[in-house]
């Protein structure tokens, strides 16, 4: 519980930070993630929440590597948004390293972000 009311403390800092404009040499997937418009407090809260173990944007590896990318996550058939925030919102689900719950409109944030990812040319990088 101290972890989620930490990082809802540190978005509106790391909100401040960004600014609305991506170069043209960023990654592939921040350019699609800009294109499918983000706001700045989705991005913050998913990077500071979830970018301590996975890899975010697409070309990236996770900081953890046991964590999967969200761009492999993203692009499973199976998943949809409404099955990512039940399956958000459900701690149960979560590996005993994801120890922390969200709120409804968290988990929705979470998906909605995670949605923007998905391509109809993904490829899996190698393992």
């Amino acid at each position: 519980m101290r972890r989620i009311l930490f990082l809802a403390a540190l978005v509106p800092l790391v909100a401040g930070c960004m600014t609305s404009e991506i170069p043209e040499t960023a990654p592939r997937g921040a350019q699609q993630t800009a294109a499918k418009t983000v706001d700045h407090d989705t991005l913050a809260f998913v990077q500071a929440a979830c970018g301590g173990c996975h890899a975010l944007e697409d070309n990236e590896l996770s900081p953890n590597p046991h964590a999967p990318r969200w761009v492999d996550i993203a692009n499973r058939e199976e998943l949809t948004e409404e099955t990512m925030v039940s399956w958000l919102l459900d701690a149960h689900n979560y590996p005993e390293v994801m120890d922390f719950d969200l709120e409804p409109k968290q988990a929705q944030m979470v998906a909605d972000y995670l949605m923007t990812l998905r391509t109809d040319d993904y490829k899996r990088m190698p393992d």
